[in-house]
């Protein structure tokens, strides 16, 4: 048998074994180090923690452009190509790399393995079996190479894929960047030139109108000359006593008209006594808004009114047709704005006998009445202080101040924090003068706010109690609703 030394190994091992291409370079400074695992299969021992392959690399970095193209800008979406594309190169660079490693891996392992050959056939015994164990793990980690080598030449053609789309996304990114610039300039020229003629328009503009200020001007100073001329043709104080002659004679005319109205009033109510000198029954009272009329007896032959049937009615003074004033049956009647400009009738009637009474003329509206309630018509919510006379027909028995609220769109009547009535116009709301009712009639009115639900109210004027009225039926109309009284516009033929 033979025997083999120490040394006899170490010096076979010198002459026995070629040395190694000095151009060959390693990956790592050491050998992997690998172990038999099952069905004699070469595994190799990974001391590093685990980290991501190229393949899954990739995909992430694929996933996640995907995901934010969505959310970048053109410009972002650039820049962002640009960065994937450089990224890409890097891949590639590493993947030729990773190519030119086992490359030389191969060479390594074939120059590996014929020292192994040739070292089998110098060797016996034990030693030739662990020669022939060396090539054996060889020959499958040649096996592993060539498998990861197909697996890099898949990751190869995927990354040089994905280079071509993000190139492809880089160019198109650039493109839309090139299209977007482009738009955006055409829009800043075409609000430039937008601008210069606008500019051009206010500086034409602005000559005009110095132009024709000018011509106004001069115009103005002649007008000025002219009058200063005349002027200087007559005296001062001729002048200013001509003026108050003409303001004195305007006076004296609205009285002389005021004292005619009076006297054609006060003829035809003498012609109408002089034509029935047996009337028996009178009207009495100012015929204006704002006051009351009251039938009278004339003759100690009249009947007591409390047993005669009254009925009023407005007549118009064109057409002649008349309107029953409806709940207005008492001899006491205060007219309310609707009986402006018509004349007012009432008709008794006793023991089947029917006598007619009439106003001389069309009622006259109250003076400066209306100028007040334009007034108050431009405020949104306007406040009255009244007191509750009657609520559903019952007497009411506090004579507390409320406030009636009449706003735009409702009316509302309360006392402090309590709220009596509100609502919103409609058409089952009444409102109109008080149909009877003594002489505070006149201060008085009728609100049905909804049905099964009135008010007798009364103001602390007759001015209030008429621009009240007016001012609710204005802001219903601007709501298209026409606020009366009960039955109002209802005509009757003569």
């Amino acid at each position: 048998m033979t025997r083999v030394t120490r040394d006899f190994g170490d010096t076979m091992q010198k002459e026995a074994v070629p040395a190694v291409s000095a151009d060959v370079i390693f990956n790592s400074s050491r050998f992997p180090n690998y172990k038999i695992g099952a069905n004699n299969q070469i595994v190799e021992v990974k001391d590093d923690p685990k980290v991501l392959s190229m393949k899954e690399v990739v995909a992430r970095e694929t996933a996640q452009l995907l995901e934010q193209q969505k959310r970048l800008s053109v410009r972002d979406l650039a820049s962002k190509f640009e960065r994937g594309l450089a990224a890409a190169a890097k891949l590639s660079e590493e993947a030729r790399l990773r190519e030119a490693a086992s490359l030389e891996k191969h060479v390594l392992l074939k120059k590996l393995r014929d020292a192994l050959e040739s070292l089998k056939g110098r060797v016996a015994g034990r030693n030739k079996d662990d020669v022939e164990e060396a090539i054996s793990m060889v020959e499958a980690l040649a096996v592993q190479l060539t498998q990861r080598e197909g697996e890099l030449i898949q990751e190869k053609a995927e990354v040089k894929k994905l280079a071509n789309f993000l190139k492809q996304a880089s160019e198109d990114a650039k493109r839309l960047v090139d299209e977007e610039r482009a738009f955006a300039r055409a829009e800043i020229e075409n609000a430039r030139a937008a601008v210069q003629r606008v500019e051009e328009a206010l500086q034409e503009e602005d000559r005009m109108s110095r132009g024709s200020g000018k011509q106004d001007l001069e115009e103005l100073m002649k007008e000025v000359q002219e009058a200063r001329r005349i002027i200087m043709l007559h005296q001062p104080s001729k002048v200013m006593d001509m003026e108050l002659e003409l303001r004195a004679l305007r006076a004296q005319l609205m009285e002389k008209s005021k004292h005619s109205l009076r006297l054609q009033k006060e003829l035809a109510k003498s012609k109408r006594v002089t034509e029935n000198n047996s009337q028996l029954f009178e009207l009495d009272g100012h015929e204006a808004l704002g006051s009351y009329l009251r039938i009278q007896p004339s003759s100690d032959n009249a009947p007591e009114l409390s047993k005669c049937l009254i009925q009023w009615y407005r007549v118009s003074s064109e057409g002649g047709k008349k309107e029953l004033i409806s709940g207005a049956t008492k001899s006491v009647y205060a007219p309310e704005p609707f009986d402006v400009g018509r004349i007012l009738q009432a008709d008794i009637v006793s023991e089947g006998q029917q006598i007619t009474l009439t106003t001389a003329g069309p009622i006259d509206p109250a003076a400066g009445l209306g100028s007040y309630v334009e007034a108050l018509v431009r405020k949104h919510d306007v406040e009255f202080k009244v007191v509750i006379t009657q609520m559903n027909g019952v007497n009411y028995a506090s004579e507390s101040i409320h406030v009636l609220h009449v706003g735009k769109m409702r009316i509302k009547l309360c006392k402090g924090k309590t709220t009596l009535a509100k609502e919103y116009y409609s058409t089952l709301m009444q409102l109109c003068g008080v149909r009877g009712g003594g002489n505070a009639a006149a201060q008085a009115l009728f609100w049905q706010a909804k049905k099964g639900h009135s008010f007798v109210i009364a103001f602390e004027s007759e001015r209030e109690r008429n621009a009240a009225i007016m001012l609710a039926r204005r802001f219903a109309f601007d709501c298209n609703i026409m606020l009366a009284g009960p039955d109002d516009r209802a005509p009757l033929g003569t």
